[in-house]
């Protein structure tokens, strides 16, 4: 198997385990299967986020167990001979229904991980003309202006909408998201800070903004750089046109659908960006939870070496430096009961859950004065990047909204929601015709100065 991802961490796994049941073929990444020990704890009812699949279909090949038990029957079998079609057709489906949510990672007590896995499994296979296409859409709108312009034609003409479904499997059902007139386009590349920790100078911090915020939804990172200042950090902005010859991103598109070696590249453009910060030990703070925690975790899958590593170490979600900074004795931010309708609703992205950041939201939604919040008990929306946009899995999609979150949502109709997830965020919107907040927008919108002021 020629493997495209790093495997050497699993190296010894199962050593000296009678009973690990590493199969024949596939090296490290067979070891990286292995580690679960059938358990069926992915099987039963359960909270948390585990396994969205799986709770819609009932079915144990739609499991994390299940897409183990086929896997090593796959790496198993003779090289040389014919493949069984029906295990191919159920290795397949299985892996087709995985939404990558990483709530295995979390909640498995072997921390299996499916969400990596798949990126593996997808690499060894062609990829469709649609999955390239999406794959590649952050930097396609940035050097295609008329992009933009096509998919709001696209969304306001059905017979388009339908052309697009039966050409690229791509649903007519949804409306897709249309970029914001105005990119965010920083206007330098360092921010004071709008108030001074006497007698120290302000430490110094990394905003690091991904193509989709700053494509799409350009006043969260507005609003994320309001607050930081308002906090009294001085802000280095990182956008994708920092470099004139390269649109920086972390890659996350190109690597869940298996294109791990342009992933790669962007990985690497991305780290060699932030050398300088991570050199001076600066936090690198990401808006995205899917963007961020590429830089946290599937890097260091991508053998990039010692800079990923420390690029790593300082990698935080915007929740998880406002906490941690809240607990030191001089932070401060000027934070005023906010204009909005109580209690918030929060919604958390699956990687969120998965590194334990929600805990992090809650510390910091509670430094606002007076604001009332609740946590929505759910598993997957079911968007999942691109997954329910794609014309087979639209309804599966839905069925995975309606396991908690649109229950929630209809619970509380008139209720402002929270998602810092993009994905989650346009799931939400289309499902319910409700716009959600990023947190970013609920601190700023409680702090006295104007809002996105730079």
């Amino acid at each position: 198997m020629d493997t495209k991802l790093d495997w050497s961490a699993y190296s010894e796994q199962g050593m000296g385990d009678a009973y690990a049941g590493i199969p024949k073929h596939g090296g490290d990444f067979a070891k990286a299967v292995a580690v679960c020990i059938n358990s069926g704890h992915c099987e039963r009812e359960q909270r948390g986020v585990m396994c969205p699949s799986f709770r819609i279909s009932q079915d144990p090949l739609q499991s994390p167990g299940g897409r183990v038990k086929l896997l090593k029957q796959w790496l198993n079998r003779d090289p040389q001979a014919k493949p069984d079609p029906q295990l191919l057709k159920d290795l397949n489906n299985s892996m087709d229904s995985c939404v990558a949510c990483k709530g295995c990672k979390r909640e498995c007590e072997s921390n299996l991980d499916i969400a990596q896995i798949k990126a593996e499994y997808l690499a060894q296979l062609p990829i469709s003309k649609r999955d390239r296409l999406l794959a590649q859409l952050p930097h396609l709108l940035y050097r295609f202006a008329w992009l933009g312009k096509l998919i709001a034609l696209r969304n306001h003409w059905p017979l388009l909408a339908r052309l697009v479904d039966n050409y690229l499997g791509i649903s007519a059902q949804l409306k897709l998201p249309v970029p914001a007139k105005k990119a965010f386009a920083p206007k330098r590349q360092v921010y004071a800070p709008y108030r001074y920790a006497q007698p120290q100078p302000p430490q110094s911090v990394v905003l690091w903004v991904d193509p989709f915020t700053a494509l799409f939804k350009p006043q969260h990172a507005n609003d994320a750089l309001h607050v930081l200042r308002s906090a009294g950090y001085s802000v280095w902005v990182i956008h994708p046109q920092s470099r004139p010859d390269k649109i920086l991103d972390s890659g996350r598109s190109l690597f869940s659908k298996g294109l791990i070696e342009p992933a790669r590249q962007q990985a690497q453009q991305l780290l060699t960006v932030l050398a300088v910060h991570v050199h001076f030990k600066r936090p690198i703070i990401g808006l995205e939870p899917s963007a961020l925690l590429m830089l946290r975790d599937e890097y260091l899958s991508l053998g990039l070496g010692e800079a990923a590593e420390k690029t790593a170490q300082q990698a935080l979600l915007f929740e998880e430096f406002l906490a941690r900074e809240s607990q030191k004795s001089d932070f401060h931010l000027d934070l005023r009961p906010g204009p909005f309708k109580q209690p918030l609703l929060i919604h958390g992205h699956c990687h969120q859950k998965a590194v334990g950041a929600m805990k992090s939201m809650r510390r910091v939604l509670r430094l606002v004065p007076e604001l009332e919040f609740k946590f929505i008990e759910s598993s997957c929306c079911g968007m999942a990047g691109t997954f329910g946009l794609e014309s087979e899995h639209v309804e599966q999609a839905r069925a995975m909204a309606e396991q908690g979150l649109m229950p929630s949502l209809r619970a509380q109709p008139n209720a402002e929601i929270v998602s810092n997830g993009f994905a989650c965020a346009y799931q939400i919107s289309q499902l319910s015709g409700r716009q959600p907040m990023h947190l970013a927008n609920v601190l700023a919108g409680c702090l006295p100065a104007a809002k996105g002021k730079q």
